[in-house]
C-alpha cells in the first residue's frame, strides 16, 4: 500500500460537509421528533430484554439481591458513555450515530469498522429480540386463549422446527411501520412505551405489597465480586441510549433535545431497573429466578397468575419497542454509509412520499426476518454486546480527538471534566469487553476481518471523499 493510499483510509469527513448534506432535500430526512418522542425512543430501546429477562439470570447466578448495586454500577458505566454521546449528538446532528462521529474524527477506516460493528448491535440484536418476542407471544396465546402454535412454526430448523413464524411476522410488521414514516412509527413507539411503563409500575406496586424482607438475606451471597460480575452481565440491559443519536437528522431541535433525551432516558431506566430488582428479589428468593421470564414468573410463584399474564403483555410491548428502535437504527446506519459512498447508493434513497430510507429498511427487515426465522441466534447474539462496547470506546476517544482538532466547533452540550470522563468511559468499556467469553471475542475478530475485506475491495474506492479527491 502506497503512502497516499495509507493516508486515504485515515481521511476524515469535515463536520461542515456533514451538516450540509443533512440539509440536502434529495438525501435528507424529515425533522419530526421532539424531546418527548426522542426520550421515549431511548426508553423503548433500553427497557426491554434486560428488565424482563436478564434480571432473573443475573440475580440467580451472579449477584443475588446485590443485583440492585450491580444496576447502579452498570448505570454509572453507561452514563459515562452517554455523556460522550450527548456531546457528539449536539455538535454533529447527523444520522449515523457512532459511525458518523468516527468519520468526523478518527478517519474513514475506523468509521467503516464501527459501522460494520453496529450491524452486530442492531441487526443481530433485533433477530435475537424477535425470537424472545415470539416466545412470550406463544406463551401468552397458550395461557390466555389456550391456543398452541405447532413447534414446527415456532422453532428454527436447527431447533426441531421449520421456521419461527411469529418472529418473522413481527420483524416484517415493524419494517412496514418504519417504511411508512418516522412520525408514525414514533407515535406507535410512544404508545408501546406507555403500556410497558404502566405494566412495570403495576409490578412495582404489587411487589411492594408482597415483599418478604427475609428474601434479601444474604444481600451479597456471591460477595462483592458478584456485584461486579452481575454488572458486567446486566450492563447490556442499558444498550439502547446510543440509538437515540441515530435520529439526529429527524430531531426538530437536535442540539438541545438529543443530549437531554439521552440523559433522561438513561436516568429513568436506571431508576426502573433498581425498583424492579428490589421488588423481584424481595418477593421470592433469588435462587428461583433463573428463568427467561423472571418478572411474570415471580408473580406466578406467589399465586398471582392473572397478574403474571398481564406482565407477559407488558413484556411483549417492551420487546416490540426494542425491535422498533433496533431496526430503525440499523436502517439509518446503512443510510449514512450509503450517502458517503461506502455502501451501494440505493441504501440512501428516500421515499418521495414517506421521506424514509425505504429500500434500506426493507432489505434489512427481510434479512433480519430470515435470520430470526431460520437460525438459532443465542450464540451469535453475544456479538451484540462486543459491537456496542467497541462503539462506546471509539465515541469516547473521538470526544478527546475532536476537542483538539476542532476546538471551536459549536457544541450544544459539552462533556465536563475532559479528559477524565472520556478516559473513564474507555476504561469501563474495555474492562467489560475483556470480561466477555474468548469465543465471542474471536467471532468478533472474524466479523471485523470480513468487514475489512469489503472495505478494501469496494468501499475505499467507492467513497465519495475518494472521488472528490481524485477530481
Amino acid at each position: 500500500m502506497s503512502r497516499s493510499e495509507r493516508s486515504n483510509i485515515w481521511r476524515v469527513k469535515p463536520v461542515d460537509l456533514m451538516l450540509k448534506q443533512g440539509g440536502e432535500t434529495e438525501h435528507s430526512l424529515k425533522r419530526t421528533l421532539g424531546l418527548f418522542s426522542i426520550t421515549a425512543m431511548g426508553i423503548g430501546a433500553i427497557v426491554g430484554t434486560g428488565i424482563f429477562v436478564l434480571t432473573g439470570v443475573a440475580a440467580a447466578k451472579y449477584a443475588g439481591p446485590g443485583l440492585i448495586l450491580s444496576f447502579i454500577v452498570a448505570g454509572i458505566a453507561s452514563g459515562l458513555a452517554a455523556i460522550c454521546y450527548a456531546e457528539f449528538a449536539s455538535s454533529v446532528p447527523i444520522a449515523g450515530s457512532a459511525y458518523t462521529y468516527s468519520y468526523a474524527t478518527l478517519g474513514e477506516l475506523i468509521a467503516w469498522i464501527i459501522g460494520w460493528d453496529l450491524v452486530l448491535e442492531y441487526a443481530v440484536g433485533a433477530a435475537a429480540v424477535s425470537i424472545g418476542w415470539a416466545g412470550y407471544f406463544t406463551d401468552m396465546l397458550k395461557t390466555l386463549f389456550n391456543i398452541t402454535i405447532p413447534q414446527s412454526l415456532t422453532a428454527s430448523p436447527f431447533s426441531g422446527g421449520i421456521i419461527n413464524l411469529p418472529a418473522v411476522i413481527i420483524i416484517l410488521l415493524i419494517t412496514a411501520l418504519l417504511v411508512i414514516g418516522t412520525s408514525e412509527s414514533s407515535s406507535f413507539n410512544n404508545i408501546m412505551v406507555g403500556i410497558k411503563l404502566a405494566v412495570i409500575l403495576v409490578f412495582i406496586v404489587i411487589g411492594a405489597f408482597h415483599l418478604n424482607p427475609a428474601n434479601w438475606h444474604p444481600f451479597l451471597p456471591f460477595g462483592a465480586g458478584g456485584v461486579f460480575r452481575g454488572a458486567s452481565i446486566i450492563f447490556f440491559a442499558y444498550i439502547g441510549f446510543d440509538q437515540i443519536s441515530t435520529s439526529a437528522e429527524e430531531a426538530r431541535n437536535p442540539s438541545r433535545d438529543l443530549p437531554l433525551g439521552i440523559i433522561l432516558s438513561l436516568t429513568i431506566c436506571t431508576a426502573l431497573y433498581i425498583l424492579v430488582t428490589a421488588m423481584l428479589t424481595g418477593m421470592v428468593s433469588y435462587t428461583k429466578l433463573n428463568v427467561a421470564s423472571p418478572v411474570s414468573h415471580a408473580l406466578i410463584l406467589i399465586g398471582l397468575n392473572t397478574a403474571g399474564s398481564i406482565i407477559s403483555i407488558g413484556a411483549l410491548c417492551g420487546l416490540t419497542t426494542v425491535l422498533l428502535v433496533l431496526l430503525y437504527g440499523q436502517s439509518r446506519i446503512f443510510f449514512s454509509m450509503a450517502r458517503d459512498g461506502l455502501l451501494p447508493s440505493f441504501f440512501s434513497r428516500i421515499h418521495p412520499r414517506f421521506k424514509t430510507p425505504y429500500l434500506s429498511s426493507i432489505l434489512i427487515g427481510v434479512i433480519v426476518a430470515a435470520v430470526a426465522g431460520l437460525t438459532p441466534i443465542d450464540i451469535v447474539a453475544e456479538l451484540t454486546n462486543i459491537g456496542t462496547l467497541t462503539a462506546f470506546v471509539l465515541v469516547s476517544a473521538a470526544v478527546l480527538i475532536l476537542r483538539r482538532t476542532q476546538p471551536d466547533l459549536h457544541r450544544g452540550f459539552r462533556v465536563p471534566l475532559v479528559p477524565l470522563i472520556p478516559i473513564l468511559s474507555i476504561i469501563a468499556s474495555l474492562v467489560l469487553i475483556v470480561s466477555l467469553p474468548l469465543i465471542t471475542i474471536l467471532r468478533f475478530l472474524i466479523w471485523l476481518v470480513l468487514g475489512l475485506i469489503v472495505y478494501f475491495i469496494y468501499s475505499r474506492h467507492a467513497s465519495k471523499l475518494e472521488r472528490t479527491a481524485v477530481q
